[in-house]
């Protein structure tokens, strides 16, 4: 008992010095990186996502055309300057005077030909008065093109929003995951320690000395294969942040304590929100802009017109002065058949709305079973606590039965390893429950909801 105490107590001295050592380097690693939140690190990726600003960028310029086609209907006023080269020769018969000025030699017909330069700066204004609907499809089309890109920002920011979460929440899996493996080479190490003590005592066989070392090597690369995950999933969350310095996560990897919302609750946020619903039924608007901006090419358009001559004593013979007046046009005829665009444009509407509906339907379906993994996840984290309690007591005995005698080196180095696992296997539990939590609200569409669900959380033990 007495060469028991001594190796355990240098065991723990060894298994103490190793720890100090990883905490002094992980302590001075943290120094240099960047401190943040699961909701700062959300602001943060919402302010630096090159993905995003691509999208918003993409909704300014469908915001620019809808303001584009708003003065519609407004006069059209156009200045124009030419500068001209005019010879125009007249023609003037002398009829019954003909004889008359053929006795003084003028030959009939008269001819006056007058070459010279002019100017014609004239100003001529259009107002539409009916288009037949142009004017009105027009701008529902740009306000339709802006809900679409609208939508096609919200889908990238949801998109994103998820990536960070896996990412940020991954990467303290990956901590939790060396935290874990550094904890088993440490009570390897001191068992290891333990068995060559009582090996030189004679009192247990160089196998089982052989056999801990073995499980000690297993258990160093398995922890640097943690520190290499761990080293791959800083890089990836830098990365995703845009920072050039790593970042320290300070959310734990929690699953909330609260229980879920009930499933029709984000039915409604899904039907009422998700972006992929959003584009399509701005598609339908889009679409049925398009049956009216079809339909009106069936109609005549009318149009005042206005045009002034700004210097009079200038000019042309046939120049007028001015004009004032107002037209109709109407296609008579047209090479492509104006009643196949009208159906084929209420045929891709009719496609939207189908597409609408169906949408709804898969979105609902992914909602429910979203929420069913999310629930499944949260209960099969908490089954761990149990577990974890079976394998340390499993740890205890076999650490016990070791010091007696009565066991074996492998009983404790597999105990070791068993307890480890299990608390790795936590671990994945609570991140698989933060995934589903994810899926849900991304496809509920209230991803940005996720920190305040992330305040009311159970930290992992």
């Amino acid at each position: 008992m007495a060469v028991w105490a001594t190796v355990t107590a240098r065991a723990c001295q060894n298994a103490a010095a190793l720890l100090c050592c990883f905490v002094g380097a992980t302590c001075q690693a943290q120094e240099a990186a960047l401190s943040l939140s699961y909701a700062a690190a959300q602001a943060r990726f919402l302010d630096k996502s090159d993905a995003i600003a691509a999208a918003d960028a993409g909704v300014r310029a469908a915001e620019a055309r809808r303001d584009a086609v708003r003065t519609l209907g407004r006069p059209d006023v156009d200045i124009e300057a030419q500068v001209l080269d005019f010879q125009k020769t007249l023609y003037l018969p002398l009829g019954s005077l003909a004889p008359v000025a053929g006795a003084f030699g003028i030959a009939d017909p008269l001819i006056f030909r007058v070459r010279r330069f002019v100017s014609r700066p004239i100003v001529t204004a259009t107002l539409p008065l009916y288009a037949g609907g142009r004017m009105d499809a027009a701008r529902a089309g740009a306000a339709s093109r802006l809900a679409i890109e609208e939508a096609g920002r919200d889908d990238a920011t949801m998109q994103g929003l998820a990536q960070l979460a896996r990412t940020y929440f991954g990467r303290q899996l990956a901590a939790q995951a060396v935290a874990i493996r550094r904890d088993v080479v440490a009570g390897i190490t001191a068992h290891l320690a333990a068995a060559r003590a009582l090996e030189r005592e004679q009192q247990i066989a160089p196998a089982q000395r052989l056999q801990a070392e073995a499980a000690l090597e297993e258990a160093r690369r398995e922890a640097e294969k943690a520190n290499a995950d761990l080293a791959a999933a800083d890089l990836a969350l830098a990365g995703l942040l845009r920072s050039a310095d790593l970042i320290a996560p300070t959310s734990p990897l929690a699953v909330p304590a609260g229980a879920l919302p009930p499933v029709d609750d984000f039915i409604a946020s899904a039907l009422d929100r998700h972006p992929g619903i959003k584009r399509l039924q701005a598609s339908v608007k889009l679409a049925g802009a398009g049956v009216a901006a079809e339909t009106a090419q069936l109609r005549p358009t009318v149009f005042a017109l206005a045009q002034y001559n700004l210097d009079r004593r200038d000019t042309l013979i046939t120049d007028p002065d001015f004009i004032f007046g107002v037209g109709v046009k109407y296609r008579l005829f047209a090479g492509q058949g104006r009643n196949a665009d009208v159906a084929a444009a209420r045929a891709t509407r009719a496609q939207a709305e189908a597409g609408v509906r169906e949408a709804q339907v898969q979105i609902e379906t992914g909602v429910r079973v979203a929420h069913a993994q999310a629930r499944s996840a949260r209960e099969r984290h908490a089954l761990y606590g149990r577990t974890i309690a079976a394998a340390d007591e499993a740890l205890r005995v076999a650490r016990l039965s070791f010091r007696e005698l009565q066991g074996t080196s492998r009983d404790v180095t597999d105990a070791e390893i068993g307890a480890g696992r299990v608390r790795v296997e936590q671990a994945r539990a609570a991140h698989d429950a933060l995934d589903a939590l994810v899926s849900l609200l991304q496809v509920s569409g209230q991803l940005e909801r996720l920190p305040d669900f992330l305040s009311n959380g159970t930290q992992m033990p």
